[in-house]
Protein backbone atom coordinates (compact mmCIF):
# COMPACT_ATOMS: atom_id res chain seq x y z
CA UNK A 1 0.00 0.00 0.00
CA UNK A 2 1.26 3.45 -0.93
CA UNK A 3 0.37 6.46 0.29
CA UNK A 4 0.28 9.72 -0.83
CA UNK A 5 2.18 12.82 0.69
CA UNK A 6 1.19 15.95 1.92
CA UNK A 7 2.88 17.10 -1.38
CA UNK A 8 0.58 14.76 -3.79
CA UNK A 9 3.78 12.42 -4.10
CA UNK A 10 2.45 9.13 -4.64
CA UNK A 11 5.91 7.28 -4.59
CA UNK A 12 6.88 8.07 -0.85
CA UNK A 13 9.37 6.01 0.45
CA UNK A 14 8.97 6.95 4.16
CA UNK A 15 4.73 6.92 4.52
CA UNK A 16 5.29 3.09 2.57
CA UNK A 17 7.83 1.77 5.10
CA UNK A 18 5.61 3.46 7.76
CA UNK A 19 2.43 1.31 6.39
CA UNK A 20 4.47 -1.57 6.30
CA UNK A 21 5.49 -1.69 9.56
CA UNK A 22 9.26 -1.24 8.26
CA UNK A 23 12.05 1.15 9.50
CA UNK A 24 12.09 4.30 8.03
CA UNK A 25 14.67 4.68 5.21
CA UNK A 26 17.64 6.74 6.40
CA UNK A 27 17.86 10.49 5.29
CA UNK A 28 21.02 11.83 3.91
CA UNK A 29 23.73 12.44 6.60
CA UNK A 30 25.58 15.60 7.13
CA UNK A 31 28.20 14.14 9.54
CA UNK A 32 28.66 10.80 8.95
CA UNK A 33 31.58 10.90 11.24
CA UNK A 34 30.10 13.24 14.24
CA UNK A 35 32.55 15.35 16.14
CA UNK A 36 35.99 14.99 15.69
CA UNK A 37 37.85 13.46 18.88
CA UNK A 38 39.12 15.65 21.40
CA UNK A 39 37.03 18.92 19.87
CA UNK A 40 35.53 20.87 22.62
CA UNK A 41 32.41 22.77 23.27
CA UNK A 42 32.66 26.94 22.33
CA UNK A 43 31.42 27.51 26.11
CA UNK A 44 34.09 24.95 27.58
CA UNK A 45 37.09 26.60 25.27
CA UNK A 46 35.89 30.27 26.73
CA UNK A 47 36.03 29.07 30.06
CA UNK A 48 39.44 27.33 29.98
CA UNK A 49 40.16 30.65 28.19
CA UNK A 50 39.01 32.76 31.28
CA UNK A 51 40.65 30.51 33.71
CA UNK A 52 44.34 30.09 32.27
CA UNK A 53 46.40 30.52 34.69
CA UNK A 54 44.20 31.12 37.93
CA UNK A 55 44.10 28.05 39.01
CA UNK A 56 46.14 28.21 41.45
CA UNK A 57 45.06 31.84 42.81
CA UNK A 58 41.38 30.40 42.47
CA UNK A 59 42.09 26.92 44.70
CA UNK A 60 44.35 29.34 47.22
CA UNK A 61 40.95 31.65 47.24
CA UNK A 62 38.61 28.76 47.97
CA UNK A 63 41.29 27.35 50.71
CA UNK A 64 41.41 30.87 52.34
CA UNK A 65 37.61 30.98 52.30
CA UNK A 66 36.85 27.53 53.57
CA UNK A 67 39.17 28.21 56.13
CA UNK A 68 36.81 31.53 57.63
CA UNK A 69 33.95 29.27 57.59
CA UNK A 70 32.71 29.35 54.06
CA UNK A 71 30.83 26.19 54.06
CA UNK A 72 30.45 25.65 50.31
CA UNK A 73 34.03 26.69 49.66
CA UNK A 74 35.19 24.24 52.48
CA UNK A 75 33.07 21.62 51.36
CA UNK A 76 34.84 22.19 47.61
CA UNK A 77 37.82 21.46 49.16
CA UNK A 78 37.45 18.74 50.80
CA UNK A 79 35.76 16.93 47.81
CA UNK A 80 38.65 17.51 46.23
CA UNK A 81 40.77 16.08 49.23
CA UNK A 82 38.72 13.48 50.43
CA UNK A 83 36.03 12.56 47.34
CA UNK A 84 32.87 10.39 48.97
CA UNK A 85 33.67 7.14 48.48
CA UNK A 86 31.43 4.71 45.75
CA UNK A 87 32.17 1.45 47.57
CA UNK A 88 33.69 0.00 49.96
CA UNK A 89 34.41 -3.62 50.62
CA UNK A 90 31.92 -5.95 51.98
CA UNK A 91 33.23 -8.43 54.26
CA UNK A 92 31.11 -11.01 55.69
CA UNK A 93 30.25 -14.52 55.87
CA UNK A 94 28.35 -15.71 52.94
CA UNK A 95 27.56 -19.95 52.45
CA UNK A 96 29.12 -22.18 49.37
CA UNK A 97 26.73 -21.52 46.30
CA UNK A 98 26.85 -24.54 44.39
CA UNK A 99 23.36 -24.50 43.15
CA UNK A 100 20.00 -21.93 42.73
CA UNK A 101 18.81 -23.17 45.59
CA UNK A 102 22.06 -22.07 47.42
CA UNK A 103 20.94 -18.75 46.41
CA UNK A 104 18.06 -18.81 49.56
CA UNK A 105 21.30 -19.68 52.30
CA UNK A 106 22.94 -16.92 51.07
CA UNK A 107 19.99 -14.31 50.67
CA UNK A 108 19.41 -15.57 54.39
CA UNK A 109 23.03 -14.86 55.43
CA UNK A 110 22.55 -11.15 53.81
CA UNK A 111 19.56 -10.47 55.77
CA UNK A 112 21.49 -11.57 59.44
CA UNK A 113 24.23 -9.54 58.06
CA UNK A 114 21.93 -6.52 58.00
CA UNK A 115 20.40 -7.07 61.32
CA UNK A 116 23.45 -7.46 62.82
CA UNK A 117 24.81 -4.00 61.19
CA UNK A 118 27.74 -5.64 59.67
CA UNK A 119 26.03 -4.82 56.40
CA UNK A 120 24.02 -1.59 55.00
CA UNK A 121 20.62 -2.52 52.97
CA UNK A 122 21.88 -0.83 50.19
CA UNK A 123 25.37 -2.51 50.27
CA UNK A 124 23.19 -6.03 50.71
CA UNK A 125 20.83 -4.89 47.89
CA UNK A 126 23.81 -4.79 45.54
CA UNK A 127 25.11 -8.22 46.72
CA UNK A 128 21.59 -9.46 46.13
CA UNK A 129 21.81 -8.06 42.22
CA UNK A 130 24.74 -10.38 41.75
CA UNK A 131 23.24 -13.69 43.54
CA UNK A 132 20.17 -12.76 41.45
CA UNK A 133 22.18 -12.83 38.33
CA UNK A 134 24.16 -15.76 39.18
CA UNK A 135 21.42 -17.80 39.65
CA UNK A 136 19.95 -16.91 36.69
CA UNK A 137 23.04 -17.61 34.73
CA UNK A 138 22.95 -20.98 36.86
CA UNK A 139 19.19 -21.49 35.80
CA UNK A 140 19.74 -21.12 31.78
CA UNK A 141 23.07 -23.21 32.00
CA UNK A 142 20.89 -26.10 33.81
CA UNK A 143 17.80 -26.18 31.38
CA UNK A 144 20.33 -25.52 28.05
CA UNK A 145 21.77 -29.61 29.55
CA UNK A 146 18.26 -30.39 30.04
CA UNK A 147 17.19 -29.46 26.50
CA UNK A 148 20.77 -31.08 25.41
CA UNK A 149 19.51 -34.58 27.08
CA UNK A 150 15.96 -34.27 26.10
CA UNK A 151 17.16 -34.02 22.05
CA UNK A 152 19.73 -37.36 22.92
CA UNK A 153 16.45 -38.86 24.01
CA UNK A 154 14.35 -38.59 21.30
CA UNK A 155 17.66 -39.14 18.73
CA UNK A 156 17.62 -42.41 20.23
Amino acid sequence: MVRSSPRGEGDDRRSEAKTQGQAVPAGPVRQPNGRKKGSRNKITQAIEALLDGEGEALTRKAIELGLKGDITALRLCLDRLAPPRRDRHVSFELPKIENAKDAAGAITAMLEAVAAGDLTPSEASEVTKLLDTYVKVFEAVELAERVKRLERMVER
